[in-house]
């Protein structure tokens, strides 16, 4: 058996749980990772994120996390400079590591920090060592491997058994050093898009919402000009004014989000 040469034994596993799939419109609503240390568990992180929009019954059912639970939630920015505090500049290990990436990427640079890290992904290694699967999702590997994920799509959980099923891939058999180099942390990359300034009908829409529900804390004057706000910014207050004070009254917004 040849183990991977260029393995390693200190990083950080993370995973996080999401309203939706494009980083670009969904929010973050959880963030686990563990800090692994001479291939052990060394410290866990755990924290809801406040995604400001309720969310559907299919996240809820699939991850089950529910709005009460992130009712009191620190809003993303807090999150993500305590996720900073833990991670450091470490590597960052995942199953379908882009996935996680992307979302804290683009988060990142919201808040003003540019993020950049390199990686290991544990779905990458075993498309490679276990092509004949059909499914090589983090619940069938587990399944495959017999680690117990009891709470499966909760973000510490999956980061935990992301962790362990890499220890598992490490024992596979290997044809050369190509396989082997799978191990080896690489660049993790993001394509950030940059967002397109917020619709006219979005801010007509967002300025009736403000003025319907008196909202003065709220400047009218950044909402003249669209430069001045983004598609998804619009997006996002919008959805937060109406979680928190509910939808004008026989008013029909139609379709803002862009």
């Amino acid at each position: 058996m040849h183990m991977p040469e260029f393995s390693i034994e200190d990083f950080v596993a993370v995973d996080i749980e999401t309203t939706g799939l494009n980083p670009g419109t969904e929010s973050i609503i959880e963030i686990g990772a563990v800090r692994v240390r001479a291939g052990r568990i060394e410290e866990e992180f755990e924290t809801f994120v406040q995604p400001e929009r309720k969310l559907s019954s299919f996240i809820t059912e699939l991850t089950g996390i529910t709005d009460s639970m992130l009712v009191e939630a620190p809003n993303v920015e807090h999150a993500l400079r305590a996720f900073l505090d833990f991670a450091g500049q470490d590597v960052l290990l995942g199953h379908n590591i882009s996935f996680d990436y992307g979302f804290l990427k683009k988060n990142m640079v919201l808040i003003g920090e540019k993020f950049v890290r390199k990686g290991i992904d544990t779905l990458h290694i075993a498309r490679r060592l276990l092509p004949d699967l059909e499914d090589r999702s983090l619940i069938s590997l587990c399944r495959y491997y017999q680690i117990e994920n009891n709470h499966a799509h909760r973000a510490k959980n999956d980061a935990v058994a992301a962790f362990q099923l890499y220890c598992r891939l490490k024992m596979e058999e290997y044809d050369g050093e190509e396989e082997m180099k799978l191990f080896c942390p690489a660049p993790l990359y993001c394509r950030i898009k940059k967002d397109s300034p917020a619709t006219a009908a979005q801010l007509r829409y967002l300025k009736a919402l403000v003025s319907y529900h008196g909202l003065p804390e709220i400047e009218m004057a950044a909402l003249t000009n669209g430069g001045t706000l983004s598609k998804s910014e619009a997006s996002r207050q919008i959805d937060k004014i109406i979680l928190m004070h509910g939808r004008m009254l026989n008013k029909t917004p139609g379709n803002f989000s862009g």
